[in-house]
């Protein structure tokens, strides 16, 4: 009760704070539905040359997109670390943060979360649900808890992941080249695996799976055998990548001295 008592609060502030510069708010969700238009617009204009793509239609590609989309809405949300280093290692700020009864790391994220992404969530469930009406799928009943879970484990994969590379501003006072090359990598698990070679197959599945956020976890649904098996260890993918960042993160944490004089 404390941490759901603790989220209210910071939340409530940054409601508070957004409200205050609405224009600047309406600008960045302006913004952000015309980034993800536009990734939507580059898969249309692909299948305007082709009807298939490694054997997948262009709903189903589609689908897969909106799938991607919701767990990184959920990420974007809850882990915006992306200017940890500066703000909490060479300005100090994490000194702030260890002399808090909270745990550190629910701290920063709560100081950082960012709810206009939960729009590219919204937006991606609108277009999964057109991709499936439009591939005229059949539901069962156990789908929308087979969705959560799935949902779940992308997103622990997400977060795993970057919280192990935030942590290297702990042993490094620049380690924020790095992540843009991981955000564009992540960007390779909206696509169907089987349409890269076998080394990116590999990285993209086992060292860094951001197949298990887009095209696995997606292909359950689409009743495609050929990654359908893969799909039910997103959950389980997700929890072993979630419990290395924060084992990395902890063991940085144990190394973090201050930020000195």
């Amino acid at each position: 009760m404390f941490y759901v008592q603790l989220f209210s609060e910071y939340f409530k502030n940054y409601v508070k704070t957004k409200l205050t510069y609405r224009a600047d708010l309406a600008v960045e969700l302006l913004a952000d539905l015309m980034f993800q238009g536009m990734n939507l617009f580059f898969i249309l204009i692909v299948f305007t040359h082709t009807t298939l793509l490694g054997g997948w239609t262009q709903e189903e590609i589609i689908f897969i997109y909106g799938f991607f989309m919701v767990p990184y809405g959920i990420f974007s949300c809850f882990f915006n670390l992306w200017g940890f280093s500066e703000k909490y290692i060479v300005k100090g700020e994490f000194d702030r943060v260890l002399t808090r009864p909270a745990h550190n790391l629910f701290q920063v994220t709560l100081e950082n979360m960012d709810p206009p992404s939960l729009v590219g969530s919204l937006m991606g469930l609108i277009i999964m649900g057109w991709a499936w009406t439009q591939m005229d799928l059949q539901m069962m009943w156990y789908d929308p808890l087979v969705f959560i879970v799935m949902v779940l484990g992308a997103s622990m994969i997400y977060m795993g992941i970057y919280t192990a590379l935030t942590a290297i501003a702990f042993f490094s006072d620049a380690p924020t080249g790095i992540l843009p090359l991981m955000w564009n990598i992540q960007n390779y698990g909206r696509y169907p695996v089987t349409i890269y070679n076998k080394a990116i197959r590999i990285l993209l599945t086992w060292i860094l799976p951001f197949a298990f956020v887009g095209i696995y976890p997606a292909a359950f649904f689409l009743h495609k055998e050929v990654s359908r098996g893969f799909s039910l260890l997103t959950p389980v993918v997700g929890l072993v990548f979630l419990w290395i960042g924060l084992t990395v993160w902890k063991y940085g944490v144990k190394r973090y001295r201050g930020a000195g004089s």
